[in-house]
């Protein structure tokens, strides 16, 4: 057996052959490197897929240094998991490429605790998080200390059909729990909108659930892998089980639940049988898209309402998903100081603004909701900035991979979901910390 001590060793161990076996592609990617020598250095920002609007603000932002930097980007891969691997193999190789990253805010502290980032500045630390959301915030946060910067948030809504609401006797202007939800859907003969398939969506609708009852699942998070404590065995934990359940024994979410991410929830949710559905924004500018495509009805539209995510308990607050992308500079990168005054142009409110408006990514900054051009093609954009300041991130440890992927596994298919699963994703998640069992 692993002694508890021996995780983080190993944890090293696999990361470094890890760096072995994928020196290839760090050397060709290492084309990109700042170049140290330049009058005008090129900055490197990797960059996570978008519409190509990290790819504009990079150009914005070069132009308005007056020659000072160039800001050339570089795609990362799509799916989160290999974005994470990519930058910590580079990372832990000392790279002198990585000056800005697009960092997806739970994997940032296991990117921090190593010393991989390099110190946000005190002022900028102050100025990009005195005016972001309350979720941005914590998502940038690391014992006690900005790590990154508050680039964009994101935050799943609740998502409605007005009429199916009406049929339903739902009063949507008030908030609405789980489990009104689920009367409402047997009540109209519809389907429920969740994602079940196993996928990082999982941890994402299953934190909300715990933090939703002010229950987090780790419960000191700075502490190392042989101390970790767990807050999945409570009674927060039944109850989150107890819906997750439900919907998966009563079919509520309909036919290949198992398979529906939050593309696949978006369109069954525009078929007739949709009525509720939890998903980030992007539902409401794709769903206008399809209107163009003449693939959905005009009516589907004007029937879409929008309000907060559902609570679990009717006196107690809501804790809507957070997402989103922070922005960190590498500690071994040439131009540290280059990348934040960079990245003080990056997070500008007028960038953050166009990034809504063009792409489709929430601000992390408040007064961006108020740009004109936000107002107009977002209406729900007030829902949307009340939801990031009451909603909560995933938990903020080194070993994130090792819990999310572990209440992946435990928590789908959804019909297999019992009052016993919350006990035996956390004895899993303990035992495979202490390096008993694997993934």
């Amino acid at each position: 057996m692993v002694q508890p001590r021996a995780l983080r060793r190993r944890r090293r161990r696999t990361l470094a052959l890890t760096l072995v076996t994928g020196l290839a592609a760090v050397l060709v990617l290492g084309g990109c490197s700042s170049q140290s020598g330049s009058a005008s250095p090129t900055l490197t920002w990797y960059i996570n897929p978008d519409d190509g609007g990290q790819a504009e603000i990079a150009k914005r932002c070069s132009a308005d240094s007056g020659g000072k930097y160039t800001i050339e980007t570089s795609l990362l891969p799509r799916d989160a998991s290999s974005q994470r691997e990519q930058l910590a193999r580079r990372l832990a190789a000392g790279d002198t490429s990585m000056d800005i990253m697009s960092l997806d805010p739970p994997f940032m502290p296991e990117l921090a605790e190593p010393g991989f980032l390099a110190t946000v500045p005190a002022e900028l630390a102050t100025s990009s998080t005195e005016n972001a959301v309350e979720g941005a915030v914590k998502g940038a946060t690391w014992k006690g200390e900005v790590a990154a910067v508050p680039f964009w948030a994101n935050t799943q809504l609740l998502w409605f059909k007005k009429s199916v609401a009406q049929e339903a006797g739902l009063d949507m202007s008030q908030p609405v729990t789980w489990d009104q939800l689920m009367a409402a859907t047997e009540q109209t003969g519809k389907q429920l909108g969740v994602q079940g398939i196993r996928s990082e969506s999982m941890t994402v609708w299953v934190n909300a659930l715990y933090e939703s009852q002010g229950q987090p699942i780790i419960l000191n998070p700075e502490a190392p892998a042989e101390e970790l404590q767990l807050g999945l065995d409570t009674p927060a934990g039944e109850e989150a089980a107890r819906i997750v359940g439900t919907i998966g024994d009563k079919g509520l979410g309909g036919p290949g639940i198992t398979t529906q991410n939050e593309n696949v929830t978006m369109v069954n949710w525009q078929s007739p049988e949709g009525s509720f559905m939890v998903n980030w924004p992007f539902v409401y500018a794709a769903t206008q898209s399809a209107i163009e495509q003449g693939t959905v009805k005009q009516s589907v539209l004007d029937d879409m309402g929008w309000a907060l995510y559902p609570r679990v308990h009717a006196d107690q607050d809501t804790a809507p998903p957070f997402g989103g992308i922070v922005l960190g500079v590498g500690a071994e990168s040439k131009h540290i100081d280059l990348s934040y005054e960079a990245i003080s142009c990056i997070i500008s409110t007028e960038n953050q603004a166009y990034y809504f408006v063009s792409n489709g990514n929430p601000p992390a900054d408040k007064a961006a909701y108020d740009h004109p051009d936000v107002r107009a093609k977002y209406p729900m954009a007030d829902t949307i900035r009340d939801s990031l300041d009451l909603a909560k991130p995933r938990p903020q440890t080194p070993y994130y991979n090792e819990v999310s992927t572990s209440i992946q596994q435990r928590w789908t298919p959804l019909d297999a979901v019992t009052p016993q699963t919350p006990a035996e994703t956390q004895d899993f998640v303990l035992k495979v910390l202490k390096g008993e069992r694997l993934l």
